[in-house]
């Protein structure tokens, strides 16, 4: 699903967001992405949706050279990837089945598609009796959930989440990584970006460790064999 190899992201003035990373998920993984703040988590993210391109190396995902893609395709690329952003990104002047609606109008479903989509994610969400309300009558945990659910109304083949419990209490958190690692049991590629060690405690999955820019940790759980990080490739 996502081949990393050598790759370099430098932004204007010359910082070096990321430093000679290379690494492979496969399809179906569920990976958690940890690091201290600045260390390039972020960073990785936004190239895997090609909000950024790497200054150098190759980035694949699902079969598309991110270091090539011509602008005319992302928007093609980002149909097949859900994106939990940090700071949700809803449009507070419309309604959650509204914004919970757009990448399916983007995608160009039907409206009863859309419709049907839409009230069967959030109703799995626990949200099924907001659709009508805008964020700013939401709590921080709604707003979230319903991020998830723009996220996840598609069914992207790939998911990647930027810090989705943070500011949450460790209730709500643990459901709203019960609601991914489920979209994961049905197939998605899974990515989320933390700094909480008892989501890494509690879901028991890859850890990919970025430091300054550099990946310096990939490991499985206890009972299963570390990845080698230097020369994987």
């Amino acid at each position: 699903m996502i081949q990393l190899y050598h790759i370099e992201l430098r932004y204007d003035g010359g910082i070096r967001a990321l430093r000679d990373v290379s690494l492979a998920v496969d399809r179906g993984e569920f990976v958690f992405l940890t690091g201290s703040s600045g260390a390039g988590k972020t960073s990785l993210l936004r190239l895997l949706f090609a909000a950024e391109r790497p200054t150098a190396g190759q980035l694949l995902v699902a079969g598309r050279n991110i270091s090539r893609i011509k602008a005319a395709q992302i928007p093609r690329l980002r149909r097949e990837i859900g994106v939990i952003f940090q700071d949700f990104k809803l449009l507070m002047d419309r309604t959650v089945h509204e914004n919970v609606a757009v990448p399916l109008e983007i995608a160009g479903a039907s409206r009863r598609e859309t419709r049907t989509r839409v009230w069967s994610t959030l109703k799995r969400l626990g949200l099924g009796h907001r659709l009508d309300h805008r964020p700013r009558a939401l709590s921080g945990g709604e707003q979230q959930r319903v991020a998830i659910a723009r996220a996840l109304v598609t069914d992207p083949p790939l998911l990647l989440a930027d810090e989705p419990t943070g500011n949450l209490d460790p209730e709500l958190a643990r459901d709203i990584m019960d609601i991914i690692a489920d979209a994961n049991a049905r197939g998605t590629t899974v990515i989320v970006a933390t700094h909480d060690p008892s989501l890494l405690a509690r879901y028991r999955h890859r850890l990919l460790e970025l430091s300054e820019g550099r990946l310096v940790r990939d490991a499985l759980p206890r009972g299963l064999a570390s990845r080698e990080v230097v020369g994987q490739f």
